[in-house]
């Protein structure tokens, strides 16, 4: 299955193909010496893109 077609990111937009399911935005936060993102359970063992912006 080819996902180049899923994500298309242009100057102010985004395009989300019709194989995404789901897009959501969490903050980093502290764990141990390294950072984390928290997801839903639901999600364990999926693949998933994390998109760090410029702020």
């Amino acid at each position: 299955m080819s996902r180049k077609n899923d994500v298309k990111i242009m100057k102010d937009a985004l395009s989300l193909g019709k194989d995404v399911e789901t897009f959501y935005e969490k903050i980093i936060t502290k764990f141990g010496n390294s950072a984390k993102v928290d997801a839903p359970k639901s999600y364990i063992g999926r693949r998933v893109y994390v998109v760090i912006l410029k702020e």
